[in-house]
Formats: structure tokens, C-alpha cells, sequence
């Protein structure tokens, strides 16, 4: 692998598409036998490379238009770039089933389904844990960008209403976001036992999934959300918001809340769960054992090997 690092113009509406555009021209003179790009609001970039034999591939990642932060012209940009996605690139993936049966019906295209892999290596409790002051299998996590589609004031508005002595750790943050955040901090001071750590990545990360008790996804748009299957795979019992592309990664190894009813439906689960150690033993079982089955990355790469090698003719 070799990386190369690009600039861009930090704006919400321009910095991905600017640097994809940067990113293409790049690429224009490397001659690749094939590019491949994510996200569908990158689609009116794909046809590019193709002028110069390079093959092309969009993972178009979730529905994007359904993201709050997104006035309406970017919501209408969004819907034209899926049309987009299945005519400009030599090939369209997804990586939900669900978001594939959306391009079949929307646009009477068949995505090509490749999943997300989920191995991550495990890691014993150590320096991150005593900095926040956590015991292993004593605090539900969330990892995830702060933004309002990811609906993690769900998780901190019922966290005060839980009898528990487990603590809640939020991990994540957003560019742009700043306000909402804030909110976020400011609801989170009614309960000492909300951690919110800000950005972490790397073994830090990985050492708080490793040793949560219970791995909460709040959010309310998206695909396959990577920090869920990584979850799944360290043995975490999960609980997701009930979404259709939720609901497909866990299958019947977690627990979902109905979204539309916020925290209360949240506390509902969550108390059951805390209340029942041995079921969550018992879902973290079952959940490790479905991401094994269905989200390994040895099964990705040959997939998008396969993919390419087609692509190219071999």
C-alpha cells in the first residue's frame, strides 16, 4: 500500500467532493488498472479515469440524502448522484442488502453486495480504561461520529434513567458539528456516569470494544456501520436502533429499541439487559459468532478481487 496525502477546502459541502476531485486528477496520471471510490455523492467524478482505461468502482455506502445536516439542494444533489452511481462507474457496490434492494426498485439496478469485515485484535484492559476510570464489563459504549442522524442523545437521555452502576462511554466527534456537541456535553453533565472521550482510534479504541459490556448503535441512517460489526466481532452483546440496515447486520444476535420513541424505548431494552447478565453473555456469544460468519475481511478482499480481476478482463 502506498498512501498519498491530498488537500482539500474545509467546507461541509465541498471538502469531500473537492478532494475526490483532486484525488482523480492524481490518479489520471498513475494510469490504475482500477479506482475505486466511496460514496455515492462522488459519482459525477467515476467517468474520469475511464477516459484512460481505468476502471471504476463506487461503493455508494447508506442512503446520504436522509442525513438531517443536508439542506435541501444537497439532498436533491445526493438522490441525482445515486442515479449516477449505477450509470457512470463500470461497477456499483453496496454493502448492505438492504441499500441494494433500495438501487433495485429505485433505480431497477443490481448492486453488487460486498460486506464489512469486522476482525479486529482484541485488546487486554490497560492505559485507556484507567484514564476514564473504567472496569471491564462495567459501561455500555457507543463509537460514532456526534452528528444528529446518529441520534447518541438517545443513548446519553436514557443513560440517567437506568439503575445501574455501569457507566456510559461515548467515543467519537464530527467536524462541523460543533453546536450539536455542545448540546450533547451540556445534557451529559446531569449523570457523572457518561464518559464522553472525544476522538480515539487505534489500540485505544480497541481496548474500550474489547472489554464494553454492551455495545449500543443509535443511529438512525447509514449502511453497515463499521464500529457495529467491530463490536459484534470482539463478543459485545449489541443493541441497535431499528433500522432496516441495522436490523440486517445484527440479525436475531442483538436487541433493537424502536427509534421513533427515542430514549424510553432505550431504557426499555437496556434495563432488561442490565437486569440479565447471563443474556448478555449469551448475545455476545451469539454476535461473535455471526460477525465470524458473515463480516470477515478475508471474505471482502477476495470479493473485491474478484471484482476486479473481472473488471479487468483476467
Amino acid at each position: 500500500m502506498h498512501r498519498v496525502i491530498l488537500p482539500t477546502v474545509k467546507n461541509k459541502y465541498l471538502d469531500t467532493i473537492v478532494h475526490t476531485a483532486i484525488s482523480t486528477a492524481h490518479a489520471l496520471t498513475q494510469r490504475f488498472d482500477v479506482a475505486l471510490y466511496f460514496i455515492a455523492g462522488n459519482s459525477p467524478l467515476v467517468w474520469v479515469p475511464r477516459l484512460v482505461g481505468t476502471r471504476t468502482v463506487l461503493n455508494v455506502d447508506g442512503l446520504d440524502w436522509r442525513r438531517e445536516k443536508w439542506p435541501t439542494i444537497a439532498k436533491q444533489y445526493l438522490k441525482m448522484s445515486e442515479w449516477l452511481s449505477t450509470r457512470l462507474p463500470n461497477a456499483c457496490v453496496t454493502d448492505s442488502h438492504v441499500v441494494q434492494a433500495y438501487y433495485r426498485k429505485q433505480f431497477h439496478h443490481d448492486a453488487i453486495y460486498i460486506p464489512y469485515g469486522s476482525e479486529l485484535e482484541p485488546r487486554p484492559p490497560g492505559k485507556m480504561l484507567a484514564q476514564f476510570g473504567l472496569t471491564p464489563g462495567k459501561y455500555v459504549l457507543f463509537v460514532g461520529r456526534l452528528v444528529p442522524e446518529n441520534c447518541v442523545d438517545h443513548l446519553i437521555d436514557a443513560f440517567p434513567r437506568l439503575r445501574t452502576d455501569f457507566k456510559c462511554v461515548i467515543v467519537g466527534g464530527a467536524s462541523y458539528a460543533d453546536d450539536y456537541i455542545g448540546r450533547l456535553h451540556e445534557k451529559a453533565k446531569v449523570d457523572p456516569r457518561i464518559v464522553l472521550t472525544g476522538y480515539l482510534f487505534g489500540e485505544g479504541y480497541q481496548e474500550l470494544g474489547s472489554n464494553a459490556a454492551m455495545f449500543v448503535e443509535t443511529s438512525g441512517v447509514g449502511g453497515t456501520h463499521p464500529a457495529l460489526v467491530e463490536a459484534m466481532a470482539f463478543g459485545r452483546c449489541v443493541v441497535a436502533y431499528d433500522t432496516p440496515e441495522n436490523l440486517e447486520t445484527i440479525g436475531p444476535d442483538g436487541r433493537s429499541y424502536e427509534g421513533a420513541r427515542g430514549a424510553p424505548a432505550l431504557v426499555e431494552v437496556l434495563q432488561q439487559l442490565l437486569d440479565r447478565p447471563d443474556v448478555v453473555s449469551e448475545l455476545g456469544i451469539a454476535a461473535q459468532r455471526r460477525a465470524h460468519q458473515h463480516y470477515t475481511w478475508e471474505a471482502v478482499t477476495d470479493a473485491y478481487e474478484g471484482l476486479f480481476d473481472r473488471l479487468c478482463g483476467r
